[in-house]
């Protein structure tokens, strides 16, 4: 039977010339599986490459262990904690607040404001008041003593320092209309000390921890905060893994 002569039409055995070689469309098609076997193997193994910094996270799991609750002052890779002037690509290594047992002073006083109400009995003046009025009195002094605990509360939970994967962070919230925020890349941060003092902080151990860093702010101050060892040996991690980068960028 003779072939077509059309060079459009071509029958299934009839070899294909491809830049001086010869094949076959059994070849072709074959070749094809081969090349896409080989592009899906490298796609595995693409997405099974490690999250960059995984290593580190874990680390720094090993060094500073694990938070249990959201009203820790020593919060390790917080979830749900976030700030406004956080980047997009910015991760949170460790939060503290100044230690828990700094808070007794103020929930002493509020304690014994709860109390005031039952001696008011005894100053004379309050009792030419109707007794509504000796009412309304008692209430605002518990709306007082509210606002006086809430505040304080406040102040002891938002009053963060923050350490990042880029900068160190201190903000300050002495209360409701007062926010004092502070930073400073990690690469500047030059000296780190802390100091443990008294009875309690030898105790519940807590201190401060004092960064001399080369920025604007010249140092910040972690105040009280609890297991200030364990912020050192982090910031000694976080200051070999800036050098192991800069390191990287001089070798390219």
């Amino acid at each position: 039977m003779t072939r077509s002569q059309d060079l459009d039409t071509i029958a299934p055995d009839d070899e294909i010339i491809v830049s001086g070689t010869t094949q076959t469309p059994k070849e072709e098609v074959q070749e094809t599986k081969e090349i896409k076997k080989k592009f899906k193997k490298k796609k595995i193994e693409i997405e099974e490459e490690p999250v960059p910094n995984e290593e580190f996270h874990k680390k720094v799991h090993d060094i500073c262990g694990h938070s249990k609750s959201s009203l820790s002052g020593f919060l390790v890779h917080p979830r749900i904690l976030t700030f406004a002037e956080q980047g997009d690509d910015e991760t949170i290594y460790l939060a503290v607040r100044p230690h828990w047992i700094n808070n007794i002073s103020w929930v002493f006083i509020a304690i014994l404001m709860l109390f005031v109400p039952l001696f008011f009995k005894y100053f004379s003046f309050l009792n030419f008041f109707p007794g509504q009025y000796q009412f309304a009195i008692i209430l605002f002094w518990y709306l007082m003593t509210f606002i006086y605990s809430f505040e304080k509360f406040l102040s002891w939970y938002f009053d963060l320092y923050l350490v990042t994967d880029q900068r160190v962070i201190d903000i300050d919230f002495n209360n409701l209309l007062n926010k004092h925020f502070a930073e400073a890349d990690i690469a500047m941060v030059q000296d780190v000390s802390t100091s443990i003092r008294g009875v309690l902080g030898t105790f519940f151990n807590f201190g401060d921890v004092l960064i001399q860093t080369a920025s604007e702010t010249n140092q910040i101050n972690f105040e009280k905060v609890p297991n200030p060892e364990k912020i050192i040996k982090l910031f000694k991690e976080l200051r070999d893994l800036e050098e192991q980068k800069k390191g990287g960028e001089n070798d390219r």
